[in-house]
């Protein structure tokens, strides 16, 4: 149990430095992957919580859902993106 709260601490450092990189990035594709790091980041922690709280069945569910949600989103930036840069 002290190993997944371990884990979990972490996944939250790397989450608040991905955050300063969205808030601080030096262009707005270093943003949008910090942006999708955090994402990442709060797949994991929602899998560990299932672990920490012994429900993994419901949280990798609620997991698989944002991670398609973080993907979509990432995907419909890009593209967005990518056309203002053509005009």
């Amino acid at each position: 149990m002290t190993v997944f709260v371990a884990a979990a601490v972490v996944i939250v450092v790397m989450s608040t430095i991905s955050l300063y990189r969205v808030a601080a990035g030096s262009s707005v594709f270093d943003r949008v992957l910090a942006a999708g790091a955090i994402g990442t980041n709060a797949i994991a922690l929602l899998a560990l919580t299932g672990f920490i709280f012994e429900r993994p069945d419901m949280f990798v569910d609620l997991a698989i859902a944002y991670g398609l949600l973080n993907f979509i989103g990432t995907v419909a930036i890009t593209k967005y993106l990518e056309r203002e840069g053509e005009q």
